[in-house]
């Protein structure tokens, strides 16, 4: 091989180098973001239970709390380009597949294209509010969903869209769920680099943390769907007052602590993906 392809080769591995070191942060970025989202709103939701606060468990409630805290602003741009690192990464999982056997597999370009627009919708709603810092995040996540039903309602067809979309949120939350208590999450996780001690603690944040955010999911669904049943937008419920009708049930406020502690986990798990997953 001569001169001119050796070096060739050299710029080409060395472009190839930084292309995944920039993949790789801007993915682990996306998971630190993801995870403090979510500690935020498990918070939010522990202090629901015990009648400590009227703030919205959800992203709106959460992004108001950083808001009005020291460095407020900065933690909420810090977060909206974290979310931007998580889409394009997801992004790039559509183009070049990701880390697994079927990586490059259809259904799993698939996957990542709709987590990649899931988590750009998200970065551009944190991002707006860091621009604005508008107290209402853009509006509660009850009256999106609310907002959001009753336009899908409106037009024809729209009971059966609302009602799928409901099934779906179902199914998802079911996925969900089962695979952090099947512990599917090993595939993705570098346990190689942990000890004993700390691949359990993974695992009680992952199977506990995927488990609660499951049930969010699959209840949220589940009001979606009666909303397309009955005709009625004000069925439809969003973060916040998913997580409340939790503590209307017969156990009372325990098990929206127990949700909301799950919650929490999740967020801490998601730190731990920062640190120990596969990009």
């Amino acid at each position: 091989m001569n001169t001119s392809a050796l070096a060739q080769t050299g710029r080409f591995r060395a472009r190839r180098a930084a292309k995944g070191s920039v993949t790789e942060g801007a993915a682990r970025a996306g998971f630190a973001a993801r995870g403090v989202i979510y500690l935020l709103v498990g918070a939010l939701a522990l202090q629901i239970a015990f009648g400590d606060t009227k703030e919205q468990a959800d992203r709106g409630g959460a992004l108001a709390a950083i808001s009005q805290k020291p460095f407020g602003a900065v933690l909420l741009w810090a977060l909206g380009i974290g979310l931007v690192g998580m889409a394009l990464w997801r992004l790039s999982e559509v183009f070049f597949g990701s880390v697994g056997k079927d990586g490059r597999s259809a259904r799993k370009r698939l996957m990542a294209a709709v987590r990649c627009a899931f988590y750009a919708f998200v970065a551009y709603s944190v991002l707006s509010f860091a621009a604005s810092r508008h107290q209402s995040g853009g509006g509660s996540s009850d009256q999106q969903s609310r907002d959001a039903t009753a336009r899908a309602l409106e037009i024809p067809g729209g009971q059966w869209l609302v009602g799928a979309a409901g099934i779906a949120i179902v199914a998802a939350g079911g996925w969900i769920g089962v695979r952090a208590v099947l512990r599917k999450y090993h595939d993705k996780l570098r346990l190689g680099q942990m000890d004993r001690r700390t691949r359990r603690l993974v695992d009680v944040t992952g199977v506990a943390g995927g488990a609660a955010r499951g049930l969010v999911f699959a209840v949220a669904g589940v009001f979606a769907v009666r909303a397309a049943i009955d005709y009625e937008p004000d069925q439809a419920k969003g973060l916040d007052d998913t997580l409340r009708t939790f503590a209307d049930t017969p156990l009372g406020p325990w098990l929206l602590v127990c949700v909301a502690a799950g919650l929490v986990l999740f967020g801490v798990f998601s730190f731990a993906m920062a640190r120990w997953r596969r990009v």
